[in-house]
């Protein structure tokens, strides 16, 4: 299959290829990573000044994946994995304080990365497709991992999980930091490519390259499927 020799960084050129994962559902969990309404947000392009134009136009391959493939894709895996008693677990980025008192330092950095998204505030919520169903876990963190900022380990350890596939946005930092915070916790781990988006699809997939056979194993939503059929 093509995930065996694809997204390989300079580490692991010529390494054999990996062995299909064991995936027992039981021992299994989808994680869904702040897919949130915040990201489907976008002013009236018309209405912004030329160097706003510009900002926009650089973010509307982003917008156009996020809306084509990962949100479909992750809602396909979501819809797979409970049909095979996988458990479906998502994680959001949301504040318990009004002025964000409570973020990490990283979410109070100026710029980009300064997100003020109280907990209870329509920004925060997971967009509209992908939400939970029954009694399926959320949790909320304020940092990129949200291995590092939850309860998560616990609820896996509780669960009975061993291994954990990916789904989210965005690749290079809070997906990316949870891969490896699972990896550090001898989690085998799983990231659908195609259910995941970086700012650009250069950020994408060299951030892919980087987690790919020492954090995880790097496959297609329906390579995963395939494996998991077999």
């Amino acid at each position: 299959m093509p995930w065996k020799t694809d997204f390989r960084s300079l580490y692991y050129l010529g390494a054999p290829e990996p062995e299909d994962p064991v995936i027992i559902p039981k021992e299994t969990a989808l994680l869904v990573i702040d897919i949130q309404n915040t990201y489907l947000e976008r002013p009236e392009r018309s209405s912004l000044s030329p160097e706003e134009q510009v900002r926009f136009d650089l973010w509307t391959p982003f917008h156009e994946r996020l809306r084509k493939s990962v949100i479909p894709g992750t809602r396909k895996m979501l819809d797979f994995a409970r049909r095979h008693g996988i458990e479906c677990l998502f994680a959001r980025i949301a504040c318990h304080t009004n002025d964000g008192r409570d973020r990490s330092l990283s979410q109070k950095m100026p710029g980009w990365n300064n997100l003020l998204l109280p907990k209870n505030e329509q920004a925060s919520q997971i967009v509209p497709e992908l939400q939970p169903v029954a009694d399926e876990i959320t949790v909320t963190k304020t940092t990129d991992s949200a291995l590092t900022g939850t309860n998560l380990r616990l609820i896996l350890h509780n669960l009975g999980v061993k291994t954990v596939i990916c789904a989210g946005i965005f690749t290079d930092q809070c997906v990316s930091s949870t891969v490896r915070s699972l990896a550090d916790e001898s989690y085998q781990v799983i990231v659908l490519e195609d259910c995941c988006a970086a700012a650009t699809d250069e950020l994408h997939r060299k951030e892919l390259e980087i987690i790919n056979m020492i954090y995880c194993h790097v496959m297609s939503s329906d390579e995963l499927q395939a494996i998991v059929q077999s």
